[in-house]
Formats: structure tokens, C-alpha cells, sequence
């Protein structure tokens, strides 16, 4: 009698097995005839495709690396350096106190004597001891121009009084005042007064508003 419930038990396993068998089979045929479904309905959407050669596919390269404005800096420089000749007009110059002062046409002569008293505060500086006559020029025309971008007036530039030069003269002061007459930023300029540097320094006025001109 054992025996023979053993053998129902087993026969109820082995059939619970097949439909469980003939159940994945059937979900797996259903899956099958649906991917089927779906691509039959995407070929009648699309129509025909004609797969590309290979050879006629275009592959994706790396992007270059930017190239440096190396160039753009150089002519920028050039640029800076013929604005800024070390030759001088006489006439734009004034002898005030025995110390070189300048104004443009249009700025009276009280300005120049405010200038000198130090009506305007300094609001930045360059200091160009150490520097040939070609750094000079750069970096003074770069600090005009980025003075008068940020909207300052006044200015300090220490060009030295060439204690340190040969023939104890001072080399860069008469370029720098070449220079500074051919910027149109500049409204005036005039020798420091001694608390500011006195011979060894000029205070620069820049122009109200004025573009950046001479680059």
C-alpha cells in the first residue's frame, strides 16, 4: 500500500514537472512571435534599409588641441612696441618747476599744478626698475591700458633715477614720457612730487571715458 502511494506521489511530480516544462515553452514561443511581430511592423514603417559599406563610413577622430594664440600675442606686442616710439614731439612737452610735464591740448594748465599737489589720489603703480627699454614699453602700455579699462584716474609710474645706470643717467625716464605722450589714455602726467618718488616717478592722469587707443 506504501508502495503504491510512492508511485501516485511520483507521478504527480513528474506531471507537475511537464506543465511547468510546457509552460516556459509556451511563454518562451509567445516572446519569440511577438520580437517577430514587432520587427515585421518596424520594416513596414521604415521600408526598405540599405546597410552602408564599410568603407564608406566616416570615423570619429579626436578633436585637435586648441592651438595657442602664441601669434595673436606676438603681433599684440609688435603692435604695442611700434604705438610707442621713442621718438618726441617738443612742442606736446612742458617745462613746469624744471620738471617735464605734459597735457594734452584740451587740459588746462591748472590740472598739470593739481597733478603736481596730488589733488588726484594714486590709485595704482608700475614699477619698472630692472626692465630693458622693449619690457618697459610692453608692460607700460599694458598697464595704461588695463588703468584706464578698470576706470582709474590717477597713476604712479617709478621709472628710477639711474643711479644704477651707466653715466648715472637716467635711461628710461625720458622714454617713459615719450612713450606716455603717445597714449591717448593719457590726459597729463607730470614729475612726482618727493613723498611719491620725486624724479625718480611720474603721476599719471588718464582721461575720463576715453577708449583705449595706440594698440
Amino acid at each position: 500500500m506504501r508502495h503504491l502511494e510512492e508511485l501516485a506521489g511520483l507521478r504527480d511530480e513528474l506531471q507537475r514537472r511537464r506543465k511547468e516544462v510546457l509552460g516556459r515553452a509556451a511563454a518562451e514561443r509567445a516572446t519569440r512571435k511577438q520580437r517577430e511581430h514587432e520587427r515585421a511592423a518596424f520594416a513596414r514603417a521604415v521600408g526598405t534599409v540599405t546597410p552602408l559599406a564599410a568603407h564608406g563610413r566616416i570615423e570619429p577622430v579626436a578633436s585637435p588641441v586648441a592651438p595657442q594664440p602664441r601669434q595673436r600675442e606676438r603681433d599684440e606686442q609688435q603692435a604695442l612696441r611700434e604705438s610707442m616710439s621713442d621718438g618726441l614731439d617738443g612742442d606736446s612737452l612742458l617745462e613746469t618747476d624744471e620738471a617735464l610735464s605734459f597735457r594734452r591740448p584740451h587740459v588746462g594748465p591748472d590740472v598739470v599744478r593739481k597733478l603736481r599737489r596730488g589733488h588726484w589720489a594714486i590709485q595704482s603703480e608700475l614699477d619698472l626698475h630692472g626692465l630693458n627699454r622693449d619690457d618697459a614699453r610692453a608692460r607700460l602700455a599694458n598697464f595704461i591700458r588695463e588703468a584706464q579699462r578698470r576706470g582709474l584716474r590717477c597713476v604712479r609710474v617709478v621709472h628710477g633715477k639711474g643711479h644704477g645706470s651707466p653715466g648715472k643717467a637716467p635711461v628710461l625716464k625720458g622714454r617713459v614720457q615719450r612713450w606716455l605722450t603717445q597714449r591717448q589714455e593719457v590726459a597729463a602726467f607730470t614729475q612726482a612730487r618727493a613723498a611719491d618718488g620725486g624724479a625718480g616717478a611720474v603721476v599719471v592722469l588718464l582721461a575720463a571715458g576715453a577708449s583705449a587707443g595706440g594698440t
